[in-house]
């Protein structure tokens, strides 16, 4: 029989799991100014990225995310919510 993970290796880290969804607003967004036409794009990519390196942490959590952690630059805000659910 598989033995569950305990401790930190099964808890959903807010600090940890925020920090991820940073990188991946700045990986898609950055500097960027506000672009109506590409507000799709980056939305697409931010969930994206941000739930493959989630997937990544091998936490037992299947995971949902949404277009609300708040970003923002001089003509933007992003924000993006991220639950774990435990399997």
């Amino acid at each position: 029989m598989d033995e569950f993970q305990t401790g930190e290796e099964a808890s959903f880290v807010v600090d940890e799991v925020s920090s991820i969804i940073k990188e991946a607003i700045e990986g898609a967004i950055g500097g960027n100014a506000y672009q109506h036409s590409k507000v799709n794009q980056w939305t697409t990519s931010v969930v994206e990225q941000t739930l493959s390196q989630l997937t990544k942490l091998g936490k037992p959590f299947k995971y949902i995310g949404t277009c609300t952690v708040r970003w923002e630059n001089k003509t933007m805000y992003c924000i993006v919510s991220a639950f774990g659910l435990a399997i």
